[in-house]
């Protein structure tokens, strides 16, 4: 195989192009997410979190620069990484965080209902929801992009 035919062999597919009617449905659903009432600093929170440990830096940089934008602190920003050691958030942000890891870097010994019981001391079940599908898109939006790495 020349060299020529190998970069073509192994080149990302662009999913835009090889599947256009996918991505405004998926847009369109993200619109109906971010219309739930998240908080928005949450939103970005979520969202950074869980584009960190996915290793998509095109996420990272794009959500770490949207969250700025919306008011977050350069300081929280910086430790969100440990954000379980660190007394930068708050109990319901840091309840939100451990929900996204835990449905980011799926474990069989996870205890969701714990997690869930963690979540309502500070969420309604709606604001549950919302949460959930945020981290479920973002998961999407994540592994698309990482698929073209």
């Amino acid at each position: 195989m020349t060299a020529t035919a190998t970069a073509a062999h192994t080149a990302p597919i662009r999913l835009d192009l090889v599947i256009p009617e996918v991505f405004p449905v998926l847009l369109k659903v993200r619109e109906v997410i971010d219309g739930l009432g998240l908080e928005k600093k949450l939103h970005h929170l979520v969202h950074l979190r869980a584009s960190q440990l996915n290793g998509c830096g095109f996420c990272v940089k794009m959500h770490t620069r949207e969250a700025r934008e919306d008011g977050e602190t350069s300081d929280r920003l910086d430790r969100l990484i440990v954000w379980a050691h660190v007394s930068d958030f708050s109990e319901a942000e840091k309840a939100a965080l451990a929900w996204t890891e835990a449905l980011t870097v799926l474990d069989h010994k996870t205890d969701y209902a714990s997690l869930r019981g963690r979540l309502r001391k500070s969420f309604s079940d709606k604001e549950i929801g919302a949460l959930t599908a945020t981290i479920a898109m973002i998961n999407l939006w994540n592994r698309t992009q990482v698929s073209a790495h």
